[in-house]
């Protein structure tokens, strides 16, 4: 059956929206507000060119909490896992989706990460490294949010797994 991570990640998932868009923000206001922002120096006053920047600001922050906001839900609403007979299968993505398996044999070490914002939210990231698979940002199964007690319940679970097999 497939389960859906802790409500908490939306919050990880909003945050990690914040730094996205807030960094286009920072590309956007350079190539495209600066020059803007310089011609109209040369033509107005200073207060209208105030008030035009801070519109700018002001309409651009609510443009990120409004796209980090739907960013965040869409990603909640479509990121599962499920333990079945073979191994584990994450189901993930917005625009292009992506299917994992990571079979039980290949299973080395099951890792429980909590950040800050995780022991406040109460969830854990799973991180479950698999042989043959090369060192990246996450492990090859990587489950962003679950609640604390299930994590340790999933690690055990695990670990049997693997010190049957061997």
């Amino acid at each position: 059956m497939k389960q859906q991570l802790h409500p908490g990640a939306i919050w990880q998932f909003r945050i990690g929206g914040y730094f996205l868009f807030g960094f286009l923000g920072i590309f956007f206001g350079i190539w495209i507000i600066a020059p803007i922002a310089a011609f109209l120096l040369n033509s107005n006053s200073a207060s209208n060119i105030a008030g035009i920047v801070a519109l700018s600001v002001l309409a651009y922050l609510i443009f990120v909490i409004v796209v980090s906001e739907i960013y965040s839900r869409m990603s909640y609403n479509r990121w599962f896992y499920e333990f079945t007979d073979d191994g584990l299968k994450l189901e993930r993505g917005i625009i292009w989706k992506r299917y994992s398996n990571v079979p039980y044999e290949r299973i080395q070490n099951v890792d429980i990460h909590r950040g800050i914002i995780a022991r406040m939210l109460g969830f854990s990231s799973l991180m479950i490294q698999t042989a043959g698979y090369s060192a990246q940002a996450y492990a090859e199964g990587y489950i962003p949010a679950i609640d604390m007690r299930h994590a340790e319940q999933i690690r055990t679970f695990l670990m049997k797994k693997i010190t049957s097999r061997r």
